[in-house]
């Protein structure tokens, strides 16, 4: 028994105390799964949750017989973190498969220890190659669950399919303001069948209930499966919190106790940041704004258009300010900069709501960016017009941007020739979602800064809320070259490209004034 139990030890890697041959009910459970994210110079951040107190431990290495591991004791997992835990991988090689193991030492008891759970990701190579970037939102909204005998969240298996090496989800991780029923009876009559756990049984309001809609997402396999196999950028969007939420805002909403925003939102934002691999900010641990390098061909600008905004509006204000901000002076900034100092050939935008989309909130008041007036930019426009007009003076060049929150595909090409305003350069805007949820009717645009539906991958007298057995899901992808030719694809339920468009990047070098 000495022998074999050492070599367990010795074979599992975690050999630091003696180990005991334990009953399953008496280990730390690991039911939701591991996950990388935020990939980006030789770092990685991987996530955990326990179901008791105990601390995480990860092993990595190059090869998956993890014969020259690297070990990482991690944080402890406690009640105050939802028995959550990160740990941050460091000095990692670049362009490498890296495999990773994790574990759970369970604090009330130092010589019991979960099982292991695996993953990988690879890491931002060092010259030109092929990366491929994947992106879509959306996930479990307007009362569409885990219906397993539909095969339960089906669009990730899809997406894993594609081979990513990085995926972004540019919002809507959870819907907490969407409460499951147990059966939903479809068009053709027949029953969709959700499974229902207590925090998707009403609207989330405490921290617990938040915390219960993003673990809701990870009871399905296809999600485990996928987030162990790549790694992962993440945004929030409104749904996170509250439909069409701003910070200032007071509910009237008869389903909801807690009727501040305020309160809503923080501790959201702290089950959002609990859930998901993502690195914090030395300076502002709250802050969801970002840069993800992965190499020499592509730069993520991961955006927060909900932490800093002004009140929902006719959204027509003719000065910045406040009431007019959707990103706010520090973000706007902090972008600026950012793209003006990457050296990647391609710089990804990841924003959670479209720039030419009307999107309303109520009958008079604006969502999004755009507020239905062809004209001059007015209101949130103003920020995105000061945005476009700076990278076309300091000759920033290959900004794409990918968004969904619209719940439908499609491609916008902006042009200033077709703009009342102007001053910028051509650019695309490319639109994937929902990864499951509601697929909805088309937007109507905004002229102010010269859109141009390229593609549109749903009827346009489509019915609302179509549910994910109709097949109108999302996702997209974005394929860099050797020849830093970028292929952008956007791909349907079944994986099947539905639209192509190759992007020639741009090599003009900035003058030495703007350097």
């Amino acid at each position: 028994m000495t022998t074999r139990r050492r070599f367990l030890v010795s074979a599992a890697g975690f050999a630091a105390a003696p180990a005991i041959v334990r009953a399953e009910t008496a280990r730390p459970k690991m039911e939701y799964g591991v996950q990388s994210g935020d990939v980006s110079g030789g770092r990685a951040v991987v996530w955990s949750r326990s179901d008791r107190p105990a601390r995480l431990v990860v092993e990595w290495d190059t090869t998956d017989a993890f014969r020259d591991v690297r070990r990482i004791l991690g944080p402890a997992a406690l009640e105050e973190t939802g028995f959550t835990a990160r740990v941050v991988l460091r000095d990692l090689p670049a362009g490498q498969r890296v495999f990773y193991r994790a574990r759970f030492q369970d604090l009330g008891d130092l010589r019991t220890w979960s099982l292991p759970e695996t993953g990988s990701f690879s890491t931002a190579p060092v010259a030109a190659g092929e990366v491929r970037l994947a992106w879509s939102a959306d996930t479990v909204g307007q009362g569409w669950g885990i219906d397993a005998a539909r095969g339960g969240l089906r669009l990730y298996e899809q997406i894993l399919r594609a081979q990513p090496h990085v995926f972004v989800h540019v919002g809507d991780t959870i819907y907490a303001d969407n409460p499951l029923k147990p059966e939903v009876t479809l068009d053709d009559g027949s029953i969709w069948r959700n499974l229902v756990t207590p925090a998707k049984a009403k609207v989330a309001e405490t921290l617990d209930e938040f915390r219960g809609n993003h673990l809701y997402n990870r009871l399905d396999e296809n999600v485990r499966r996928f987030t162990a196999a790549v790694p992962h950028v993440y945004l929030w969007d409104d749904h996170e919190v509250v439909n069409n939420w701003y910070p200032a805002e007071i509910l009237d909403d008869e389903r909801y106790a807690v009727k501040s925003v305020a309160l809503l939102s923080a501790r959201a934002k702290r089950a959002f940041l609990e859930h998901y691999p993502i690195g914090p900010c030395a300076d502002d641990p709250e802050r969801v704004y970002r840069r993800i390098g992965y190499g020499p061909s592509l730069d993520v600008f991961a955006l927060d258009m909900r932490s800093y905004r002004g009140d929902n509006s006719p959204n027509r204000q003719q000065e910045r300010g406040d009431a007019s901000a959707l990103l706010g002076r520090e973000q706007l900034e902090w972008l600026k900069r950012e793209l003006r100092a990457s050296t990647a050939t391609w710089k990804v935008v990841a924003a959670d709501l479209p720039i030419g989309l009307v999107v309303e909130d109520g009958p008079r008041d604006f969502e999004a960016v755009a507020n239905g007036d062809a004209g001059a930019p007015l209101g949130r426009e103003m920020e995105v017009a000061d945005l476009l007009a700076f990278l076309k003076r300091e000759r920033v060049h290959n900004v794409v941007w990918i968004t969904g929150d619209v719940h439908y595909a499609a491609a916008h090409h902006y042009a200033p020739e077709r703009a009342r305003f102007k001053d910028f350069e051509p650019f695309w805007e490319f639109v994937a979602g929902p990864l499951h949820a509601g697929t909805f009717a088309v937007k109507p645009l905004d002229e102010t800064f010269g859109p141009e539906v390229r593609f549109l991958g749903i009827p346009r007298d489509l019915k609302p809320n179509r549910p994910p057995s109709d097949g109108l899901q999302f996702f997209g992808t974005m394929t860099i070259g050797r020849d830093h030719v970028m292929v952008v694809r956007l791909h349907d339920a079944s994986g099947r490209t539905i639209y192509e468009v190759p992007i020639i990047a741009e090599a003009r070098p900035r003058t030495r004034a703007s350097l």
